[in-house]
């Protein structure tokens, strides 16, 4: 009898704390999950697989491009949005204007300064053009502006009843005022927001010195 009795309290504790360390497991495991579902954690896994996509140029303009397309074809299919359209193209043109734009206006540069100027001459040491707002950057901000215009469409709120050949219009006259204003920008600081024609110093002469190979 005081051997049952023994044996039954023993099973009772073996099993108590089996049952605590598995609640405390168990209470592990939810703390573990909840650790790796982290805001902060989530954002460097999304910087992460962005950062990794920055190399790879062309195929992240296709991407967009083809992003573009869908927002487009989409506009076409359900005939509104048009307001939108409208807002993405506006958005779109001033990020474009900006890729053009260098990062320091030659407008507000001095005769004696600190060597940011654009050259002006061909005898002038060559400076890599800097943008206002870099490629990469523009890249991201247009997919971004894409995708949330696309999700806009999915919102009756947003299908505000327009004219949409008015609006085609003064998209068009903006675009050709804005791009006139640029190119004699460019034309009369003489610089060039591509590297088209620029010297690539990748050879070498007899001396040892870099060449100038044209692209």
């Amino acid at each position: 009898m005081m051997r049952n009795w023994l044996h039954m309290e023993t099973v009772m504790v073996g099993d108590a704390r089996h049952r605590s360390f598995s609640h405390s497991s168990d209470h592990r495991l939810a703390g573990s999950s909840h650790k790796s579902l982290s805001p902060q954690l989530l954002f460097h896994m999304y910087q992460h697989y962005l950062d990794k996509w920055t190399p790879y140029t062309k195929c992240r303009w296709v991407f967009s491009l083809a992003l573009l397309g869908v927002f487009l074809l989409r506009i076409f299919m359900l005939q509104g949005w048009y307001i939108v359209c409208y807002g993405l193209g506006i958005y779109h043109l001033n990020l474009f204007l900006a890729f053009l734009t260098p990062k320091i206006d030659p407008a507000y540069i001095s005769d004696d300064d600190d060597g940011t100027s654009l050259p002006t001459k061909a005898n002038e040491e060559f400076r890599p053009f800097m943008r206002r707002l870099p490629e990469f950057k523009f890249w991201y901000s247009m997919t971004k502006s894409t995708v949330i215009a696309t999700s806009l469409t999915f919102f009756q709120v947003f299908n505000v009843p327009v004219f949409w050949p008015i609006l085609v219009m003064y998209f068009i006259t903006l675009f050709c005022i804005t791009m006139k204003r640029q190119i004699k920008h460019m034309i009369r600081y003489k610089y060039l927001p591509f590297s088209f024609g620029k010297p690539r110093y990748t050879n070498n002469d007899a001396n040892g010195a870099a060449k100038p190979v044209p692209d």
